[in-house]
């Protein structure tokens, strides 16, 4: 990897997204800061769980950054994303501004949700192109389970901040709901979840579960024909989210895969050693890694509590 991979710090891709074809994350937060420590998620726990709205990375680096990369990739989508709750940044509304005044391409937020309530957090995502915000569970209950949120934000206050934002945002929302098994996958969360849904009033919804190895054990994936009889369930705008293979085959992707694939040949290696050693952002190694399991190249093994990723001949 160049030095150039190096400076670009904060951004990462184009990686195949399911939903966006080649998308250019930006990372707006440092590493796992968030507003919750969801069971499931790939990146592992959440290391600065907060609800500050600050200035976590230099606005304008963020910009220049953008800018420098956005001609020699021209991804599908940009998208605010990344390690982290992207809403807790304090400029992400001029962080939009100011990309969307750059480039035609189109710009979503993918985010969790939980500060969409703030008046101030909805306005300053009124001109992205797209949102993509999160509903893992019908009820506080499993919504504590599986979201583990921030002790200062409460279930009603989240779901309130849903059905303000199709109030004020004119754009396009999809929903993503994450399913469980035995947490959310489940005849009464559903139902509860699809009573909330029938009052927001987004796009589309989207189904989603397990893929990629999560933060706790006890998130499990939902076999595919149980997703399809829920989403039909949530009714003609649901679908269950289906894996974008076309991108993997790009040459760009297989190139980085063979990366993280050769490394491996010579020794086992967690996420941190792939992203580490191959000066990557650590969402981007998350993907190869994900398609060299699909292909079942690579498989995991567990060793004083880490996990390790393998060739299947290691």
């Amino acid at each position: 990897m160049t030095e150039e991979k190096e400076k670009d710090s904060h951004i990462f891709g184009p990686v195949p997204s399911r939903r966006l074809g080649r998308s250019l994350g930006v990372d707006l937060v440092p590493f796992k800061t968030c507003t919750y420590d969801c069971i499931y998620c790939q990146l592992g726990p959440t290391t600065c769980k907060t609800l500050e709205r600050k200035e976590w990375i230099p606005t304008e680096e963020l910009i220049k950054q953008v800018r420098d990369i956005i001609p020699r990739s021209r991804p599908d989508y940009v998208t605010l994303s990344g390690s982290g709750e992207p809403t807790l940044h304090s400029e992400i509304g001029k962080i939009i501004d100011e990309i969307k005044s750059t480039t035609d391409i189109p710009l979503a937020v993918l985010t969790n949700g939980s500060l969409l309530w703030d008046p101030d957090v909805r306005d300053a995502v009124l001109n992205a192109d797209l949102l993509i915000p999160s509903l893992d569970a019908g009820t506080e209950e499993r919504w504590l389970e599986v979201n583990v949120p921030h002790e200062d934000l409460s279930f009603e206050q989240m779901v309130g901040g849903l059905l303000d934002l199709r109030k004020h945002y004119r754009g396009e929302v999809w929903l993503e709901i994450f399913l469980l098994a035995g947490l959310t996958a489940t005849e009464d969360e559903v139902d509860e979840m699809i009573k909330l849904t029938r009052k927001m009033n987004f796009d589309r919804i989207q189904l989603n579960t397990v893929t990629r190895p999560p933060s706790k054990s006890s998130a499990l994936p939902v076999p595919s024909d149980q997703m399809l009889r829920y989403s039909a369930r949530f009714g003609p705008g649901a679908e269950v989210i289906a894996d974008y293979q076309s991108v993997h085959d790009m040459p760009s992707f297989a190139a980085g895969r063979e990366d993280v694939l050769e490394m491996l040949r010579h020794r086992p290696c967690t996420l941190d050693d792939i992203a580490g050693g191959l000066r990557m952002h650590r969402n981007e190694a998350v993907k190869y890694v994900e398609e060299l399991m699909s292909r079942n190249e690579i498989s995991i093994k567990e060793q004083n509590g880490r996990k390790y990723y393998v060739t299947r001949s290691g």
